[in-house]
């Protein structure tokens, strides 16, 4: 054991970690295997996962069948490109299954390998279905505040995170922000929207892009109207939308897509994460049949962009087998359920406890926010780092969760595998129950 956290601290850089408390603490945990809803480390620990690992891992760990199908691709047929046209069975059939299950006139599909990547493509299509049209001046992106949309070049610029451009400063121009409704309320946000769209001018604006529920941000689920404004904002300004999926898809929210709870239908969605479960690297972009006409009427020539693992044979046939799982169980279904149950033990720790604020959840996504003032919705002091004492008191009950402090906000985050059935998320909801107990206690003797 002393051996492995040694040779992680001298030769493993950890993603979005800090380096520094890697080499003074080594790592937080080593993980030995997953079962179900639970992981197990190298010192016989278990835990709840719930965060699905990273929002991803929605039928669980340990689920043999992906294992076997991933092996029987192996043996027959690894990996082979599909540039120049070359296709193979499995990513066929997996288009065509996403296209069954993505909202109406949405059936054309472009594999990546994960949601970073699945971001930066649909920027770069939706930039080339304006160029192609001859408006190349159309390649602005406008994205939110609070967003998450990954780590590539294009991904980076379009998240509204401002600690994610800081690292390594923002990779791209053209890409701007307006005012999410968290905090801000409905039309405050929606005007922002507007402003932005004419301070830089409609005719050179290419797409907007959102999560249907902001994951990283604090899952901040929108008004319902909000999201039904933004469309026809869209509408009217002739912009393309860009729902990312890449959290929210594939039954977190007790639908196969979440945009499917706000009554929108998109131009775009991109997708990862939860079309395999995790189980391998998969991601992609599904496009409307507009934009899949346009471009086979006026793309000519090669479309210059792909990626080595687009449409990889073993991952889309994890991807199939991790779908045909979903149906057969029900997984989406019981999302909703198990969300709804989930959102009543949030609302009843908020009657008990007097630091808990807003609660939300939809489907198996949802969080609590921790506040020093339920009535005034003051925040407490950032020093205090009450929502990462919260989350070290979960993993010392063995829940392994996730904390928002962006902007001073104290959030706890969840996502748990889809397969939990209502015993386990009562067991979950007791135990943030007293970890927030505790910390409250605790804040108590500080604070006097």
């Amino acid at each position: 054991m002393e051996k492995l956290i040694e040779l992680d601290k001298k030769h493993f850089i950890h993603p979005t970690s800090s380096i520094q408390q890697q080499q003074e603490q080594g790592p937080k945990m080593i993980v030995e295997k997953g079962e179900g809803i639970y992981l197990t480390d190298t010192n016989g620990n278990v835990y709840i996962d719930a965060m699905s690992s990273l929002w991803n891992v929605n039928i669980g760990h340990g689920r043999e069948e992906l294992a076997e199908v991933a092996a029987e691709q192996m043996k027959k047929l690894a990996f082979s490109s599909t540039f120049s046209t070359f296709s193979h069975k499995p990513a066929i059939l997996l288009a065509e299954k996403i296209a069954s299950l993505a909202p109406e006139g949405l059936n054309a599909v472009f594999f990546t390998s994960g949601g970073s990547e699945s971001n930066d493509t649909a920027i770069k299509l939706v930039r080339h279905y304006w160029r192609i049209q001859g408006k190349p001046e159309k390649r602005k992106i406008i994205g939110l505040g609070r967003a998450y949309h990954g780590v590539a070049a294009a991904s980076t610029s379009a998240t509204g995170i401002p600690e994610f451009w800081n690292m390594a400063g923002k990779m791209m121009v053209d890409i701007y922000h307006a005012d999410n409704p968290y905090g801000n309320g409905k039309e405050k946000a929606i005007a922002s929207l507007r402003a932005v769209i004419e301070r830089e001018g409609p005719e050179t604006v290419a797409a907007f892009i959102a999560e249907p529920i902001q994951g990283a941000g604090g899952v901040l689920i929108p008004p319902k109207e909000y999201l039904q404004e933004v469309r026809a904002i869209c509408d009217e300004y002739g912009i393309l939308y860009i729902a990312d999926e890449v959290i929210t898809g594939f039954g977190r929210t007790g639908k196969w897509f979440g945009i499917e709870n706000f009554g929108v239908t998109p131009d775009v969605i991109s997708f990862a994460k939860g079309v395999t479960s995790g189980y391998i690297q998969l991601g992609g972009v599904i496009v409307s049949d507009e934009i899949h006409n346009v471009l086979k009427e006026k793309s000519k020539g090669t479309l210059f962009h792909g990626y080595t693992y687009s449409g990889h044979p073993t991952a889309t046939a994890v991807g199939l087998k991790n779908i045909e799982i979903m149906e057969k169980e029900g997984l989406v279904e019981n999302s909703r359920k198990m969300g709804e149950v989930m959102l009543e033990g949030f609302k009843k720790i908020k009657k008990e406890l007097d630091i808990v604020g807003e609660v939300r959840a939809l489907g198996l996504l949802g969080a609590v926010e921790l506040v020093a003032d339920p009535e005034t919705n003051k925040r407490f002091a950032p020093e205090l780092q009450v929502a990462p004492k919260v989350i070290e008191a979960l993993h010392q009950r063995g829940v392994i969760c996730r904390a928002v402090t962006y902007e001073g906000t104290d959030i706890i985050c969840f996502a748990p595998p889809l397969i939990m059935n209502e015993e386990q998320v009562n067991t979950m909801v007791e135990r943030l129950h007293d970890a927030i107990k505790e910390v409250r206690e605790s804040l108590s003797r500080v604070l006097q």
